[in-house]
């Protein structure tokens, strides 16, 4: 496995270049302004509902995008299916520990004892009453039905995030079917996704103003002094979910080696743009974001987070548990532990319908509540009051048990990047770490050994060749000389004839004298 790329030095902002600061200043601000001005605090509303809706926008565009592209890179799509299925199986066993957290906590601290309210005398408003008739007219089939879309544009049009994820695995799959064809497609979907994250980033500079809107109206409308008349349910439910999160979360992150302290801060941005505007749904995308910086595949988080925020809604199953049966408790109905478990089992199914966005937990509690015939459905009003103080804790809870449900699914795959995930968290930013491409190393040159030189053998000049003198015949020698013309005795030849191969005639010059002429 390839070493991941180091990360860029951290360069410390200003903490008035914060975005977590200035979400922190407007929720205070909204707090503030619901307190003292009611009235103008209600007509903010606006700035939160525009906010919201503008993730909305992108959220679907984001999800089609990051799963698409993950899927067509996939070199084996049973890997797809295999996540998948791995995905459900932690949802479901960290959802029933949810469940069984809240029955034992209500049955410790009976919040509800004491109430002894009277169903009879509950005035059901408009509003609860949308909510009761839409909890009983869905049946079991709803959650099969909603998962297809009746079109594709209408998945995008209505941003039906679970519709829009079960078309994108079909594309996905297609595209990586078809092989080289689909990569040029696959490749413009990317370039897409890389788009609408710019956007997102856009928007979210917005988030202060979003938040400060929504904490304000929600002051005003509920006022504090709600908080007050439920605060031991409340205080249950926030205590219960921060024991959850830390504990139970805690002890999964430990097993997978992560910090969830770190974790926590890794995401702050993100939990408290969460706590101004009371949804999951806003930061949906740049968790995705995140989750992909801290080492966790596309395809794992295009498919984990998703599913998520409709099947591994933590905090919603602790809302639930803690809800039905402070109601039964409030109106002084006697459950056995079978009913309770029972509430709970209907719970586990219902629990996987209520989607990321404020009041879902309180229509699933309706639906649960109308398929129990010892709870009342009309015992809802009593806590009404303190549902959207309770939807930020619900949220909250919920962001949290998805972002580490990725990287335990990541890691459980076998292809989460521990050390890159490592080297992220303890940067501590908020924003995704720049990554450094490291120098591509190129081989220094095999160096040879030059061979050994051999001194030549030294040259020895030859010797000068003198030529011989010319040999100066004396008067001497040519007096000894036979005469010209005379035949030469031969002592082999006693007759002395004359041998023409040995008779030589040799004309020898006259001799050179300095005498002149006439001396």
């Amino acid at each position: 496995m390839s070493a991941p790329a180091p990360i860029a030095p951290r360069v410390r902002r200003p903490w008035y270049r914060q975005l977590y600061v200035w979400v922190l200043a407007g929720i205070a601000a909204g707090i503030v302004v619901g307190q003292l001005a009611p009235d103008f605090a209600v007509r903010l509303q606006p700035l939160g509902t525009t906010f919201v809706d503008a993730i909305k926008m992108v959220i679907a565009p984001i999800v089609f995008c990051t799963v698409v592209g993950g899927i067509a890179q996939v070199d084996n799509l049973r890997k797809v299916g295999r996540v998948g299925l791995k995905s459900i199986v932690y949802f479901e066993a960290v959802t029933s520990v949810a469940l069984l957290l809240g029955l034992i906590v209500m049955n410790v601290f009976r919040p509800g004892d004491g109430v002894h309210a009277n169903p009879a005398g509950l005035v059901v408003n408009d509003t609860v009453g949308g909510y009761i008739k839409q909890g009983k007219s869905e049946g079991w089939g709803h959650y099969l039905s909603d998962i297809v879309p009746g079109s594709v544009v209408g998945a995008f049009a209505d941003g039906a995030i679970l519709q829009v994820l079960f078309f994108a695995v079909l594309f996905g799959i297609a595209l990586n079917l078809i092989g080289p064809a689909g990569a040029g497609l696959a490749a413009g979907v990317e370039r897409v996704g890389t788009a609408m994250f710019q956007v997102m980033r856009i928007i979210m500079y917005a988030a202060p103003v979003g938040a400060f809107g929504a904490m304000a109206f929600t002051i005003g409308k509920y006022g504090v002094d709600t908080l007050t008349s439920l605060g031991k349910l409340i205080g249950i439910f926030y205590g219960t979910s921060v024991f959850f999160v830390l504990v139970v979360l805690g002890a999964i992150a430990a097993a997978i080696g992560v910090n969830i302290l770190r974790l926590l801060r890794y995401i702050r941005e993100e939990l408290l743009i969460v706590l101004g505007t009371s949804s999951s749904e806003p930061v949906l995308p740049q968790l995705m974001r995140k989750l992909e910086a801290l080492g966790a595949p596309r395809q794992v988080v295009g498919l984990t987070v998703p599913t998520g925020y409709s099947f591994n809604l933590d905090g919603t199953c602790i809302y639930l548990t803690l809800s039905a049966l402070y109601l039964a408790q409030a109106v002084d109905a006697d459950l056995s532990i079978g009913q309770q478990l029972a509430i709970v089992g209907v719970l586990l199914l219902t629990s996987k319908g209520a989607a990321g966005v404020t009041g879902s937990g309180f229509i699933v509690l309706a639906a649960t509540l109308s398929t129990v015939d010892s709870i009342p459905v009309a015992a809802i009003m009593l806590i009404f009051g303190i549902d959207k103080f309770m939807s930020e804790c619900r949220a909250l809870t919920n962001v949290c048990g998805n972002t580490l449900a990725t990287l335990v699914v990541a890691r459980w795959e076998g292809v989460l990047d521990t050390e890159r995930m490592h080297q992220v968290l303890d940067h501590g930013g908020t924003e995704p770490p720049v990554l450094v491409e490291p120098p591509v190393l190129v081989e220094p040159p095999v160096l040879v050994e030059p061979p050994v030189l051999v001194e030549p053998p030294v040259l020895v000049e030859p010797p000068v060749l003198v030529e011989p003198p010319a040999l100066v015949e004396t008067p001497g020698d040519v007096a000894d000389r036979p005469a010209v013309g005379r035949p030469v005795a031969d002592s082999d030849n006693p007759n002395g004839a004359d041998d023409p191969e040995l008779t030589v005639a040799v004309a020898v010059p006259a001799p050179l004298t300095g005498q002149g002429p006439g001396s």
